[in-house]
């Protein structure tokens, strides 16, 4: 079966494309969505800097390394990438990179900024209108690691900010993601104090409310936060895959192969693995 991995990052945690390519093969990857992560100096934890000493001006993950790896095997990564919406020229570099380099997703948008912000619709509304799925990072303001310059790391807003911003903007695709997100698929609102909460998932979820209330609305399984959400309650994790297959996205955002044994172990029917695996990624970006 084909396997895609919507949400892997170039030269990250040491990987350069020789080890990717055999961490891919290792684990049957067939194709990755390789996203680029850009944000300015100051909006990202220095804990990225001894995972990447090779950390430079274009934020933690430039666009110049996702490039790269697509241009040495096109048949193998699908290229995102995601400029600040805050900037005035955003919109504008996007429209060229798309002509030029042939970007299919926006992402990974991660910016420490509310992400209903007027100038993140109107990137949003240009999304929509191009064909590009928006991949984005939800996180919480959690004092959990007082690190210079911030006391916090926060990305987007929380689950409420990123509802409207899917409201507003019906016709672009959206994909949550991360510790900021995924706690909110059960209706403990946890995920506000802790970013993996464990335990049975209870009902009342804003994850899948807005399943089921927005049809632009898809889920990124990747990271750790996408495992745990699955982990921690599996007679759960089996029922809301089967339920929510058609907006369900595989991704790794690692180098293991948890997120795959996982979805493996809950014995799903083949169609519904097949959707998850590839084909609701390939519909999001044809």
């Amino acid at each position: 079966m084909t396997v895609i991995d919507a949400h892997c990052h170039p030269e990250w945690q040491g990987y350069n494309y020789e080890k990717l390519i055999a961490n891919m093969d290792g684990y049957g990857i067939t194709k990755a969505w390789i996203l680029p992560v850009q944000m300015p100096h100051d909006e990202y934890d220095p804990q990225y800097i001894p995972e990447n000493p090779a950390l430079g001006p274009d934020g933690p993950i430039p666009f110049s390394r996702a490039l790269a790896f697509r241009d040495r095997d096109p048949d193998r990564f699908i290229l995102g990438f995601a400029p600040d919406p805050r900037r005035p020229e955003s919109i504008d570099l996007l429209k060229s990179y798309i002509k030029l380099y042939d970007i299919k997703i926006y992402g990974e948008y991660k910016y420490r900024m509310m992400y209903d912000d007027f100038d993140a619709i109107d990137m949003y509304r240009f999304c929509g209108e191009a064909g590009l799925p928006v991949v984005l990072h939800l996180d919480y303001p959690l004092l959990m690691d007082h690190r210079y310059p911030r006391p916090h790391w926060w990305y987007g807003g929380d689950i409420e900010t990123l509802a409207r911003a899917m409201h507003l903007c019906p016709e672009t695709y959206f994909l949550g993601h991360a510790p900021g997100f995924w706690p909110h698929i059960s209706g403990d609102d946890r995920g506000r104090t802790e970013q993996y909460p464990d335990g049975p998932v209870l009902p009342g979820g804003r994850i899948p409310e807005l399943l089921d209330e927005l049809p632009n609305f898809y889920c990124d399984m990747s990271g750790t936060s996408g495992f745990n959400a699955l982990n921690r309650d599996h007679d759960h994790a089996k029922k809301f895959l089967v339920k929510y297959q058609d907006r369900l996205v595989f991704g790794r955002d690692n180098y293991d192969n948890k997120q795959q044994e996982l979805i493996r172990s809950l014995d799903l029917p083949d169609p519904v693995l097949a959707k998850i695996f590839h084909l609701n990624a390939e519909k999001l970006i044809n």
